[in-house]
């Protein structure tokens, strides 16, 4: 490892496969499912009942006092960051020289939903004094700033389904501007509601497949007809080269270079060229060729055209070489929180020289192309890895990262 790189040094998460990250890993490999039907009564009318919850409730593994003040998102993140801070060792570092980025998609959005309901039915003296610090877009960062006490400033990128990924490019700016040693950066969601359902549902975004819940998400399938709606929250510990070696620190991968345009062209449509821009920035800032990368954790989100505008994308930047991905399969699409995960997935990878396989890739979509792994994980050793994450707006993020050692 040289100095150039920002080091990985934690990692944690909470997902629809598991409460932690040993567990969320250990599924992935196994090729477990975290999708589900909602058998809530609010759901019961909904065109698209399926869902993939997080495997442990966050509010069950914090204080009650303590959970009841934090929006469900909140809740993930700071049990994210927590696990991730742990693993780092709980970095002593200067207060001021530690900060926090957390992005998500849409915030607190169950909170002002549920508080409107009790305005609506109850009136305003029914309506929670926590309800301002739950529902802001912001609230997931500056818990886990004030959980730390990381003083070095508290971020939060909202970039639709980008936003966690972007989060952690933000991340590896600060170090590199040296504005911080050590860095939380992460992405949280929690929007599994009604309104956002149907919201979805309506642009035909979602899988309808509710028949069969464990199928619903096939990125790349042929037969694919959409995404399914997760929740969850995946951080990562970044750090300073220097700071890290001088602390005894190991890490788990190193963050070589970010990637990050915007396409300026549809509110919702993907774009390839934005993709292919935002993949060659993150190789050419971490000092990477097409050719170094060798595998790529799809943004896949399951949606028959977004699949195809990536895969051409990744074809353009790096060719069809590497094996490629997309673990939405099986954790639903944690929306702000998914370029996180998809950056850990990338990490222990690269870490384990274990690529786990896409579910449900029954018949690769002939007009993808691409080495999709499917069936079971795929095993090497792989001198780069390439994680993208796309989000409504034209918000294109693509991460670099390489093994640590």
């Amino acid at each position: 490892m040289t100095d150039a790189g920002v080091w990985v040094t934690g990692l944690g998460a909470t997902t629809p496969l598991g409460g932690d990250l040993a567990s969320t890993w250990s599924a992935m490999q196994a090729g477990r499912n975290g999708v589900g039907v909602l058998d809530d009564s609010w759901a019961a009318g909904l065109p698209v009942r399926l869902a993939a919850r997080m495997r442990v409730d966050p509010a069950t593994v914090m204080r009650r006092t303590e959970a009841r003040r934090l929006d469900r998102c909140e809740q993930a993140a700071m049990v994210g960051a927590r696990e991730a801070w742990a693993d780092a060792g709980c970095p002593e570092a200067d207060p001021e020289r530690v900060a926090v980025v957390i992005g998500t998609g849409v915030g607190g959005v169950v909170s002002l939903l549920d508080q409107d309901d009790n305005l609506e039915n109850f009136g305003p003296r029914k309506v929670s004094p926590h309800t301002v610090p739950m529902l802001m877009a912001n609230g997931p960062a500056a818990w886990v700033s004030i959980d730390l006490g990381a003083q070095g400033g508290s971020h939060t990128p909202v970039s639709a389904c980008a936003s966690g990924a972007e989060a952690i490019a933000v991340g590896l700016d600060l170090i590199r501007l040296g504005r911080a040693d050590v860095v939380v950066a992460g992405g949280a969601e929690a929007c599994l509601h009604g309104l956002p359902l149907a919201g979805f549902a309506q642009m035909m975004a979602l899988s309808t497949t509710n028949d069969d819940p464990e199928r619903a998400s096939r990125p790349f399938d042929a037969d694919r007809n959409g995404f399914v709606l997760g929740e969850g929250a995946a951080v990562l510990v970044l750090e300073r080269a220097e700071f890290a070696r001088s602390r005894g620190a190991r890490a788990h991968g190193v963050l070589a270079g970010a990637g990050v345009t915007s396409s300026a062209q549809h509110i919702t449509a993907s774009d390839p060229k934005g993709q292919t821009r935002a993949m060659r920035m993150a190789l050419g800032a971490g000092g990477l060729a097409p050719e170094d990368v060798g595998l790529v954790h799809a943004h896949a989100t399951s949606t028959p055209q977004g699949d195809l505008a990536e895969a051409q994308a990744v074809t353009e930047a790096v060719g069809t070489h590497p094996v490629v991905t997309a673990t939405k399969s099986m954790t639903g699409h944690l929306l702000g929180a998914s370029g996180a995960l998809g950056a850990i997935v990338t990490v222990l990878a690269l870490r384990d020289g274990l690529v786990p396989a896409t579910r449900n890739l029954d018949q690769l979509d002939p007009a993808v192309g691409l080495d999709v792994v499917s069936g079971g994980p795929r095993r090497g050793n792989w001198t780069a890895g390439v994680a993208n994450s796309f989000g409504f707006g034209g918000h294109n993020v693509s991460l670099a990262f390489v093994p640590a050692g």
